[in-house]
């Protein structure tokens, strides 16, 4: 499958929807998946038996922010199916078969980050979801049940949870399932061992008896335990019950052959130098600081937009530009209206709406985490990089700033106390407590420099940037560093860039990702699974796959 036939396009909405439907009773909500066979995101094959492709899951990715943001109201979703005796047979084997290599890993990656946006929303806003399976429950779809709080099965005698892909395709549970088992269910070892080299899974008691599930129903009873243990995780929230839904209106995006432009994002590429620069706008006048003010900004509020068309952008630029290896991040406008939102944020950080504006633009910072792309940040002559935009730099592989005091407007930085914390990274710490290794004296002295803007000598000692370079060296330096940087192998930097990010603690995120960019990476390409013998190659086509039986 080319992965330039054409362009992927992350927005959607309800009217759109071909594979999913979303219904409200009170405080939950169901999504039920119903996906339609001939409605691939690209030719040549059926999404059979509520298998999935990229295209039913950027519908799901959109129906979770209609409700986070849309209703407030919903404290529980109920994640099932409307297919009889089948919720989810996973992703689409043959998808995968044809895919190219980068297209899977691309699938896998933004496929995790839904999921785990799913537990993020759970653990920060109050959001609770349920796992409804009415049917035979496989791969993917397996996956999809272990993100939400609880998984409840029907108890039919057929229906089962099953992780097929090592006897089946010759690959690993690609969106998290080895992690989820022992991180999240803490399945025992043996017990996972057999569960995921059996084809037809565990159904019944035994299910839940390993964990593997959270509880089971007879088909009788089903429906009414589902309805019943959907309320009673909806008393575990605190969304508010009466207050009214925020629309999000269409992300307005005009592309071009070279880049795509938003009201906020600039993004130009440089196709000889495979480079897009990334230009980032504070707001352009006071933005609201009062609810009421907020609420009547709705979607036009400054961070809500600027995390929606970052989102929108990172997804495009890591699913359609391959080649373009290196990402420069610039902002421009005044630090101190970037500041005083952040002030807001961290005021009214109690009010649902804003809570739910925090959570967008932490799970969108946390995309430049693992995006492979080297990263580099640019402080120059009237930047902005304050605060919340501060996060863009201290997401970046390296932070160059110019220091040229005879500017107009000269570089500056600024903390706020939105950098301690407010948008942790997957390893779940601040990006300063992982660029300091969380020690207590660095820490200190930058907590100490909190709302002052900071002269680039003064960020290079403080170790805020990695360079301070004047004006006479600044463009040659620059220049060299890119292109000493695109020369470089592209694999070797995907792997070295996620290695230093994620140093330190591990989570079960980081686990998830680390696994899906090395471990399965290596499997997906190697010839067991995709040669033309291999079992992903070979699958549904009645021929048994040919196996090299080194251990490699």
């Amino acid at each position: 499958m080319s992965d330039t036939t054409t362009s992927v396009d992350f927005r959607t909405d309800p009217s759109r929807y071909r594979h999913w439907s979303m219904t409200f009773d009170g405080p939950v909500a169901t999504l039920a998946m119903d996906v339609a066979e001939d409605g691939g995101i690209r030719p040549g094959y059926k999404l059979k038996l509520n298998s999935y492709d990229l295209g039913v899951d950027i519908e799901l990715h959109d129906a979770l922010q209609r409700i986070r943001f849309e209703h407030p109201e919903v404290r529980t979703v109920v994640v099932t199916s409307l297919k009889e005796r089948i919720f989810c047979s996973g992703a689409n084997i043959f998808m995968l078969g044809l895919s190219s290599h980068a297209w899977k890993v691309n699938f896998c990656k933004f496929t995790n980050e839904t999921r785990n946006g799913m537990e993020d929303s759970s653990r920060h806003g109050g959001l609770k979801f349920l796992a409804a399976l009415n049917g035979a429950c496989a791969g993917g779809g397996y996956e999809l049940a272990m993100a939400c709080d609880e998984i409840l099965l029907v108890d039919d005698r057929s229906s089962s949870v099953a992780l097929p892909e090592v006897p089946l395709l010759g690959v690993l549970p690609g969106t998290g399932g080895l992690t989820r088992l022992t991180d999240k269910r803490r399945v025992r070892h043996d017990h996972a061992d057999i569960f995921c080299t059996l084809v037809e899974g565990i159904r019944g008691q035994r299910a839940q008896d390993w964990r593997l599930v959270d509880s089971v129903a007879k088909p009788a009873q089903f429906s009414q335990a589902v309805q019943a243990r959907a309320l009673e995780l909806a008393a575990q929230s605190d969304r508010p019950a009466d207050a009214q839904g925020i629309a999000l209106t269409p992300i307005e995006r005009t592309d071009s052959a070279d880049g795509l432009a938003y009201r906020l994002v600039q993004v130009d590429i440089d196709r000889g130098r495979r480079l897009a620069t990334w230009t980032v706008r504070a707001p352009q006048s006071p933005p609201a600081r009062d609810i009421e003010g907020i609420l009547g900004e709705g979607a036009a509020w400054w961070p809500l937009q600027l995390a929606r068309e970052l989102d929108d952008a990172i997804l495009n630029m890591r699913t359609n530009e391959l080649d373009i290896g290196t990402w420069i991040f610039k902002t421009e406008g005044d630090p101190a209206l970037v500041m005083a939102v952040d002030e807001t944020l961290a005021r009214e950080s109690g009010h649902w709406f804003v809570r739910e504006v925090a959570g967008m633009l932490r799970r969108a910072l946390a995309r430049l985490d693992v995006s492979s792309r080297s990263l580099f940040a640019l402080i120059e002559e009237g930047s902005c990089f304050a605060g919340t935009l501060l996060e863009l730099a201290l997401a970046c592989d390296r932070i160059y700033m110019l220091d040229d005091p005879d500017a107009g407007r000269p570089a500056r930085v600024a903390l706020s106390e939105l950098n301690f914390g407010h948008y942790p990274m997957v390893s779940g710490q601040s990006r300063l407590a992982r660029r300091f290794y969380d020690e207590a004296q660095p820490m200190q002295a930058l907590r100490e420099q909190i709302g002052a803007m900071l002269e680039p000598a003064q960020a290079e000692a403080l170790g805020l940037v990695t360079y301070a370079l004047d004006g006479i060296d600044w463009h040659d330096e620059i220049r060299i560093a890119i292109e000493e940087r695109s020369a470089l192998s592209p694999d070797s930097l995907t792997g070295l860039e996620a290695n230093l990010r994620f140093g330190g603690q591990e989570t079960m995120e980081t686990r998830i990702f680390g696994r899906l960019s090395a471990w399965q990476n290596w499997i997906f390409y190697r010839p067991n699974a995709s040669g033309e013998k291999g079992a992903l190659k070979l699958y549904g086509k009645g021929e048994q796959a040919a196996f090299d039986w080194n251990r490699v």
